[in-house]
């Protein structure tokens, strides 16, 4: 074989230079991220995590996966990458804490057709900053350079966090009827719904760059707001007691998650009008011509979290998660009979 003719990988589309460059930049936001029980900076073919390090005893570990859906669309077109990689941190470790467990590390998948580090450094950057929110190490990932597998500029994301606590010390724990509903409000649409979103945005005829409807700066900017991190204060409510469960309010909205953490023959009484439907949700509502039953399994419309807490113990909660930052409402209880029932309407 002459040398005229031989290949290189990246002949072949995969810059191995552009991938350790991007490894480089990222070390000081990872770095930053961490937290008792980090072993190992990255780099390694494995991320070390030592549980005793972080604290536990008899500890049950907890594993989250996801990522942010079509939201990722909107970023891609409008060139805002700074904020979806905290989408994907919260949508991994909402859920964890769901279950009782405090998030300790994270990992990412970034998969490419051709890597701009610049680009990728925005991204993992902001996956650094949602760990930092929520109190997990950042402690490895993946980047796929995949020629002929993603268009121009194109990416995915996928996010895999586990956290741990104490056995015994589980939720849902508990729940009974007559437990009081406190709902903590969302930041915006979060991350479900986007399919959606992006069809009702069509409708609608307006770019990304347009100016927002229902709220300051472009229309893009405001779609992009990402998801709240809820762990923190939750975390702090759950060690004061009196906290029975938790739903984290994502695809299917209030009318699908809600029932995921109540006991078989309990569902629920909700009070559409004791909070105020975020801006957002009304100008989708309007301009998609959307049902308040599809808006309530679709969307999150205003109530990010749900915390189920013991009767006696709902108002000290509710006045905790406010110090803490939370927009908090009691927006019903636990009944008996299955499901979800709504009263009055969405305002």
């Amino acid at each position: 074989m002459t040398s005229d003719k031989g290949l290189t990988y990246a002949q072949a589309g995969v810059d191995i230079d552009a991938g350790n460059a991007l490894v480089e930049r990222i070390k000081p936001a990872a770095a930053a991220t961490r937290r008792a029980g980090v072993v190992d900076a990255l780099g390694g073919f494995g991320a070390l995590f030592d549980l005793r390090g972080a604290g536990y005893a008899d500890p049950v570990l907890v594993a989250a996966t996801d990522g942010v859906g079509t939201k990722l669309r909107i970023a891609i077109d409008t060139g805002r990458l700074d904020t979806v990689g905290i989408d994907l941190v919260a949508m991994c470790v909402n859920d964890l804490v769901c279950q009782g467990a405090e998030p300790l590390f994270f990992l990412d998948y970034f998969a490419t057709g051709k890597l701009d580090p610049a680009e990728a450094a925005q991204v993992i950057e902001g996956i650094a900053e949602g760990c930092t929110r929520a109190g997990a190490a950042l402690i490895g990932g993946e980047t796929a350079e995949m020629p002929g597998m993603y268009g121009a500029g194109d990416f995915d994301l996928a996010g895999f966090a586990v956290g741990a606590m104490e056995r015994g010390q589980s939720l849902p724990t508990g729940v009974a009827e007559g437990d009081v509903l406190l709902g903590l409000g969302s930041d915006g649409v979060h991350s479900n719904g986007y399919s959606l979103v992006r069809r009702i945005v069509d409708r609608s005829e307006l770019d990304w760059d347009a100016p927002c409807p229902f709220g300051p700066g472009t229309l893009g900017a405001a779609l992009l707001t990402p998801t709240r991190i809820y762990v923190r204060p939750v975390l702090d409510a759950l060690r004061h007691g009196g906290l029975r469960a938790l739903a984290h309010i994502t695809g299917g909205g209030l009318t699908e998650n809600l029932p995921r953490v109540l006991p078989e023959g309990l569902g629920a009484e909700i009070a559409l009008d004791r909070w105020p439907l975020p801006p957002v949700f009304r100008w989708l509502a309007d301009q998609g011509g959307l049902e308040q039953a599809e808006m309530l399994k679709t969307f999150n419309c205003g109530i990010g979290m749900v915390a189920v807490a013991e009767p006696g113990a709902a108002d000290r909660l509710a006045g905790q998660l406010r110090a803490a930052g939370e927009t908090v409402t009691p927006i019903g209880r636990v009944s008996a009979g299955a499901g979800v029932r709504y009263s009055g309407a969405l305002g």
